[in-house]
């Protein structure tokens, strides 16, 4: 009889921590910010675009999923004053040129599969969709009490944004762009 309870302690036990739920937890976008920095031949221009809406899933305290929307028509520029191209450059990015965010207002991040690297870091693979175009990016993420922040490099020609690339267009000198641009994401939930 003491041996069956043993058993019987033990199963429960490894039946109540197999089936810890996930949980998900819903970003607070208010408290969240995306900064992004392009840079051409001549300098760089940075700003940041608004979090719609996103979660990530929690399985106890480890970090197993999460998706984002991104307000596309909320791209602002930061480094530039009013009057002084913030406004003319604001519409270059949302113009088909760039974002075409009349017609694709918003663009998705799905992760896709994460691996704990330890100490609160995780190596991300999702699916990024801007344009209509969804493409995988990989970065890795730090997930710290009701915080989590990513840094990562996004080509933006795969997501059929070629204005000024040099990977696209001969001649085009020190009006270059770089098709790479920077993301910073920290978010609160």
């Amino acid at each position: 009889m003491k041996n069956f309870k043993t058993i019987a302690i033990a199963l429960l036990v490894a039946f109540s921590t197999a089936t810890v739920s996930a949980q998900t937890k819903k970003v607070d976008a208010s408290k969240s910010k995306i900064s992004w920095i392009g840079k051409k031949v001549t300098g760089q221009h940075e700003g940041n675009v608004n979090l719609k809406e996103g979660a990530l899933v929690f399985n106890g305290k480890k970090l197993t999923g999460g998706m984002f929307t991104v307000d596309m028509n909320s791209v602002s520029v930061t480094d530039l004053k009013a009057g002084e191209g913030k406004e003319k450059l604001e519409g270059h990015l949302k113009s088909p040129d760039f974002f075409g965010t009349e017609k694709y207002g918003t663009s998705t991040i799905v992760f896709k599969s994460i691996a704990d690297k330890g100490n609160n870091v995780y190596a991300v693979t999702a699916d990024l969709t801007i344009k209509d175009k969804t493409n995988p990016i990989t970065f890795d993420i730090t997930v710290k009490g009701n915080t989590a922040a990513t840094s990562f490099k996004v080509d933006r020609t795969k997501y059929d944004v070629k204005y000024g690339s040099g990977s696209f267009f001969d001649n085009l000198g020190d009006k270059a762009i770089s098709d790479n641009f920077d993301i910073t994401v920290n978010l609160q939930f």
